[in-house]
């Protein structure tokens, strides 16, 4: 199991402590930093600055936003970082939910998820292998252009700039079982928002088709401390959020992935609690069980232990969120990996 450090997106300024951390993660020998963006920062900049400050670390968004982009323009971001980086990028994906699409991106929510996520990794990948111009007759996405507002002068193109891999890795951030077992069969690899290695079977089948090779690397919260309830408090916080505030009372992801884990009452409350402006309860309400399940926090020997269990399931990576550079060393050791210095391909 390989180790990569998750950055996530920016609150109301920059870190200014992130690229010492992705330089440290480079020395211990993690494997892929990732950057993400919601509706503020975004997703591929963070990492051209981080490429232009590191050597070996691979590049990975979990995730950009697939309203956010063309798909043609998310290729042209990807082929041209990795050109810039020596062949370090891989593309993470998401389709995020109703309220940032329509209310952030200004687009519709597509009515059928499964079929608009399928058009845009196509185009992706038509556009990384240029065996010719991209030709796309979709329901969401048509190259050319071909609505009832076209002007009919579009023509079909392939990239001036040739891709330095036509395999460059594409990988989907999939919730709902169905978008995980779609993820299985066109994507190079899958990124879990939560993933507990205590529950695994919940998407035993969904990934029983994974050909080898297939990458599974979820986002996972670490910190080292003696106080576990004190070190799950910032997981806590991020899931009040997510399960609250990212996404409308009637159609929230986050809510229904937590209530298919085994907590869809608790999920209900934590929802109730946010949406009535009583955030700091919101936070207080998740329980402890499901937060620690899902992260690995406390004493290096707790740690250690649970390690194991993340271990012996089908995560080829785990993409760690660490607050400061001990916790990243303490993850390496206890991977066995400390000072290699040599990444691993995602």
């Amino acid at each position: 199991m390989r180790l990569g450090v998750a950055l996530g997106y920016w609150g109301r300024a920059p870190d200014p402590g992130h690229l010492e951390l992705v330089r440290e993660a480079e020395r211990l020998g993690y494997g892929s930093v990732w950057t993400a963006e919601s509706w503020g920062s975004d997703a591929f900049t963070p990492l051209a600055w981080i490429a232009a400050h590191t050597t070996r670390i691979r590049l990975g968004t979990a995730v950009a936003q697939m309203a956010a982009r063309a798909p043609t323009a998310t290729a042209m971001h990807a082929l041209t970082l990795d050109h810039l980086s020596g062949g370090r990028m891989a593309l993470g994906l998401g389709l995020s939910g109703p309220q940032v699409v329509e209310g952030w991106y200004g687009r519709p929510f597509p009515r059928s998820p499964l079929a608009a996520t399928r058009e845009y990794v196509d185009v992706v990948r038509q556009v990384l292998r240029r065996e010719g111009p991209v030709a796309v007759d979709g329901r969401f996405h048509r190259h050319p252009y071909a609505g009832p507002d076209a002007t009919g002068l579009g023509k079909a193109l392939k990239s001036i700039t040739h891709p330095l891999r036509a395999d460059l890795p594409v990988l989907l951030g999939a919730e709902g079982p169905k978008n995980v077992a779609q993820t299985v069969r066109i994507a190079d690899g899958w990124l879990p928002l939560y993933w507990s290695p205590f529950r695994a079977g919940t998407y035993a089948e969904a990934l029983a088709g994974a050909r080898p090779g297939f990458v599974v690397a979820p986002l996972v919260r670490a910190r080292v401390c003696d106080d576990v309830a004190e070190g799950l408090l910032p997981v806590k916080a991020m899931l009040g959020f997510y399960i609250g505030g990212m996404g409308h009372a009637t159609r929230n992801f986050h809510a229904e992935l937590m209530g298919r884990m085994g907590y869809e009452e608790a999920a209900r409350h934590v929802q109730e609690l946010f949406l009535a402006g009583r955030r700091r309860d919101a936070v207080l309400a998740v329980p402890d069980a499901f937060a620690d399940e899902i992260s690995l926090v406390g004493p290096r020997e707790r740690i250690a232990e649970r390690l194991e269990a993340w271990r012996a399931t089908p995560v080829t990576d785990l993409l760690v969120t660490a607050p400061d550079p001990h916790t990243l060393r303490v993850l390496a050791e206890l991977n066995g990996q400390a000072g290699t210095g040599t990444p691993g391909r995602v």
